[in-house]
């Protein structure tokens, strides 16, 4: 209901939120009235949203945040409202004026890939003549997936952001399976990514963290790895009611900027070895990013050591470098030559995360 993203909004500008870069408030789907209107508009549901979507987003633009939405590329929405099909135009328009900055278009019930892929077009071309300035998340690889390899250049040409995998769920396993199946298709995804368009490993990037599903280790887990894949982060969780622990997780400034990195690349697995993975992200100003996340499940702590050798190429610690941990903790390592090596302790299920 409209009361719900007021009190959300109002959390997000009060407790450091919204300074700490989270900006968009989203709303998905079942906001509609489950017909359009005399005009063929869409409208939000009258007793869930009395004020309508404009007061809302004049509400949630007063607090210096923006309003997110939800629409369907098919003739109905996921949960069987209507969708933007022989819409998109109208609903672009409506979208704009009423102030919305994000436009989430889902792809159910669209028929055949081909109308799939014209309705993605159509209302990227849509948004863009509205004259609005609307984020454009698009399903549109997720749904072609089954079926064909999506060409990630031409999707980029329409998206800021795609999904490519299932719903995360507030579950490790979830988490791990995202993981796993951003590894084995990281040679299609990774190059693809930059400035203006981002791989989704879910729906949205949601961010499970201070919900019930997670160990602590987990959470920094997703943390740490949502930031090396460049994936745009959104929280799927009440913020009214999260633990300090959670809240200093998901506002850790350190792990944001290697998130939001200028320099817009993806990271990618670099070495598998038993439980160990490692991966690396690029960063600006000849930094990388580096995690060491350990997927074994039971046990205690166990260390992984690594040549430096390994990063960037070799490049990333030559002919010397300064490593910093960011997760789960911070703290300085110091300066290492480029030939030394590096023990990282890591948790079952936990990520150490670095800095080089």
């Amino acid at each position: 209901s409209e009361r719900l993203f007021v009190e959300m909004a109002d959390v997000m500008a009060a407790e450091g939120w919204r300074d700490a870069g989270y900006e968009y408030v989203c709303i998905d789907d079942c906001w509609m009235a489950p017909r359009r209107d005399e005009h063929g508009r869409l409208q939000a549901d009258p007793k869930r949203f009395p004020s309508g979507i404009r007061k809302l987003a004049d509400y949630v633009h007063s607090k210096g945040l923006k309003l997110g939405i939800y629409s369907d590329v098919g003739n109905k929405t996921c949960a069987g409202f209507p969708g933007s099909y022989n819409y998109y135009d109208l609903d672009a328009q409506t979208f704009a004026s009423w102030g919305i900055d994000l436009l989430k278009f889902d792809g159910c019930n669209s028929g055949t890939l081909e109308l799939l892929a014209e309705g993605y077009r159509r209302m990227s071309l849509a948004l863009n003549k509205t004259g609005r300035s609307i984020v454009y998340s698009c399903e549109w690889p997720f749904y072609l997936r089954p079926v064909q390899q999506p060409n990630y250049t031409e999707i980029k040409q329409y998206c800021n952001h795609w999904r490519n995998f299932f719903d995360v769920y507030d579950s490790w396993r979830s988490i791990k399976s995202i993981l796993d199946w951003t590894a084995l298709h990281q040679d299609s995804i990774v190059k693809i990514a930059g400035p203006g368009g981002w791989n989704d490993p879910d729906m949205a990037s949601r961010l499970v963290i201070g919900n019930f599903g997670l160990s602590w280790d987990q959470s920094v887990t997703q943390m740490a790895m949502w930031a090396i894949m460049a994936a745009p982060l959104f929280m799927s969780n009440d913020l009214r009611h999260i633990s300090p622990e959670a809240k200093r997780l998901l506002q850790n400034k350190e792990v944001i900027a290697i998130n939001q990195d200028p320099l817009g690349k993806q990271g990618y697995q670099i070495t598998k070895d038993k439980n160990f993975e490692l991966w690396e992200r690029p960063l600006s100003g000849r930094a990388y990013a580096v995690a060491v996340l350990n997927q074994q499940e039971i046990g205690g702590p166990q260390n992984f050591t690594f040549s430096l050798t390994f990063l960037g190429n070799g490049l990333a610690c030559n002919p010397a470098c300064s490593v910093r941990q960011v997760l789960p903790a911070s703290k300085d390592w110091g300066v290492y030559i480029w030939v030394s090596s590096l023990s990282v302790e890591v948790n079952p299920t936990g990520t150490v995360l670095l800095k080089v």
